[in-house]
């Protein structure tokens, strides 16, 4: 059959395929628009190169499959080197032509974000990096053919052509699979996990444990100093007047033994005589965002007690790929644990009871607290914030939203149980025997979902591969440049590196909540207080001007 001949004939650096080199191309340009989160030229560069690989995959393919069903004649090999000629100028113009636009691009989401513009997108950078990404992915390929070719020559003297065939591809693609996902990448992943292992073991030479004994890690403690972890120290030691309680990964073997431990720390600083109780479901790494946690601390006047436990120390997107239920495992051990002991205090005597979680937090704490085992004596409400786009009910939410609102605004129902909102248009603070924009005053559960239209986090969509997502259509959030489009496969891959960068916009974008949309989110959650508008202002203020 022609298509061993081709491939027997075809040199790992022989020439390149031009419909290859032609999609390879419009891949590398469609990679340098606009996305969601600001990129560095190197991230860039590693984006536009995987991009390349892709497309030049794509049409490589294409065309092998091609000679392989229509057999046409060979052509004179002068006619082959004019098409190749031809497609790498062609191929070269477009990925020149977006290097030089590549600049005007990153600005737009720049602007859309309140950046400050860049000057040059440094190109050079960017086309060496891509052009080296790109050579090695082409060679991978060909290897890939090479070895694809050899097994089924292999196998040809035993099998019938097709079947040998397609049971070498099997082999093959198993076999770089193994190496690229059971070697390579579990030495990243190891690599990867030492070193958050140690900065969660880190702490400033003069960061003692606290000397109050209602405070988690004091001497009066159940729980030690030094197994709480940096970010739980972190969580622990500002606290003044909020009671605050953070079980480390290393101070219990168990998420169950973990989740006791924490709630009798909780009873014993005498958390459930407070007002408010917050359970707060840490992010991948344990981190407790003080911009989510400080403005509910002060709206309740300090009257309040919060509980977390760590299940991770690695970010809350590589927590997702290593670990992806066990974080569930131990906030539905802490849930459960401090819920079953707030639901035997007598209701006259216990605290509210809410929610929190950002990120995988958001993700893990909605599959902590199941309504159907709690629908008798559910907790008062809870805030979500950038719920990652594999968050059960958050997806269940935005698939029933009324027709025309948007992904990233959606309205749910008439509003009594759950709203959303962004940066723009605060959830209005429902007063009793008000009716809202939603046309409904709360009811006895209030839940908000913080959410900003520029977050890949809860933007990604796997089927984005082949599809347009819904949230890419009109109207668009404000703070998504206007410049993205849709690309096969190319979108897929910006979203993926947005994931990966999520945290490196500027307050009040991407992944990264300001502190005055948390106190907006958690003004709902409350409902009315004793803080009036004069006085939230000078709170956002005070937040704004700490970079909160």
């Amino acid at each position: 059959m022609r298509f061993y001949r081709r491939s027997e004939d075809q040199p790992l650096f022989g020439r390149l395929a031009p419909l290859g080199l032609l999609l390879g191309a419009a891949a590398f340009a469609a990679a340098l628009s606009p996305s969601l989160i600001p990129r560095s030229a190197q991230l860039q560069g590693v984006l536009a190169g995987l991009s390349f690989g892709c497309g030049y995959g794509i049409g490589a393919g294409l065309t092998l499959i091609w000679l392989w069903v229509v057999q046409p004649a060979d052509p004179p090999g002068r006619v082959l080197l004019r098409r190749s000629l031809l497609a790498g100028v062609l191929a070269a113009l477009v990925m020149i032509g977006a290097l030089w636009m590549a600049r005007g691009w990153q600005n737009e989401i720049r602007a859309a974000m309140g950046m400050v513009p860049v000057e040059t997108a440094r190109p050079f950078t960017i086309a060496g990096i891509a052009l080296g990404l790109g050579a090695v992915l082409v060679l991978l390929g060909r290897l890939f053919r090479r070895v694809l070719r050899i097994l089924s020559a292999q196998a040809e003297p035993f099998l019938p052509r097709r079947m040998a065939l397609f049971l070498s591809l099997a082999v093959t693609g198993w076999l770089f699979w193994s190496i690229g996902a059971g070697v390579l990448m579990e030495r990243v992943l190891g690599v990867l996990d030492r070193s958050y292992a140690t900065l969660d073991a880190t702490d400033p030479p003069d960061f003692a444990p606290p000397a109050d004994p209602l405070k988690t890690g004091s001497a009066a403690s159940l729980i030690g100093w030094d197994s709480l972890g940096a970010e739980g120290r972190n969580r622990i030691r500002p606290a003044m007047e909020p009671l605050r309680v953070y079980a480390g990964l290393n101070s219990a073997a168990t998420p169950e033994a973990r989740a006791a431990l924490a709630l009798r720390e909780l009873i014993r600083i005498g958390g459930f005589a407070r007002s408010n109780l917050v359970i707060a479901f840490p992010t991948g790494t344990g981190w407790v965002d003080p911009a989510g946690m400080e403005p509910v601390e002060y709206l309740t006047d300090g009257d309040i007690a919060s509980v977390s436990v760590q299940y991770s120390y690695l970010p809350s997107w590589l927590s997702l790929l290593v670990e992806p239920t066990y974080g569930a495992d131990t906030a539905r051990a802490v849930f459960r644990a401090v819920y079953g002991h707030w639901t035997a205090l007598p209701r006259d005597r216990r605290p509210k009871l809410y929610l929190f979680g950002l990120s995988l937090g958001a993700m893990n704490g909605d599959l902590a607290a199941d309504f159907y085992d709690m629908i008798g004596d559910p907790y008062q409400g809870a805030l979500w914030v950038g719920p990652p786009f594999t968050t059960r009910s958050w997806n269940a939410v935005v698939a029933g939203r009324a027709a025309g609102s948007p992904v990233w605004a959606p309205q749910f129902r008439d509003g009594s149980l759950i709203r959303f909102m962004a940066q723009e248009g605060a959830v209005p603070e429902a007063q009793s025997g008000v009716v809202d924009e939603w046309g409904a005053d709360w009811g006895p559960v209030r839940i908000v979902y913080l959410q900003y239209p520029s977050d890949p986090i809860v933007m990604f969509r796997a089927d984005m591969i082949w599809r347009q997502p819904a949230w890419m259509t009109e109207p668009r959030g404000p703070d998504v440049s206007p410049g993205l489009v849709w690309v096969p496969v190319v979108t897929l891959l910006q979203l993926l590196f947005d994931m990966m960068t999520a945290t490196m916009t500027p307050v009040g974008h991407g992944h990264v909540y300001a502190a005055g949309d948390y106190l907006n989110g958690w003004q709902a959650v409350l409902g009315a207080g004793s803080w009036d508008a004069a006085a939230v202002g000078r709170l956002r203020a005070a937040l704004a001007a700490r970079g909160l």
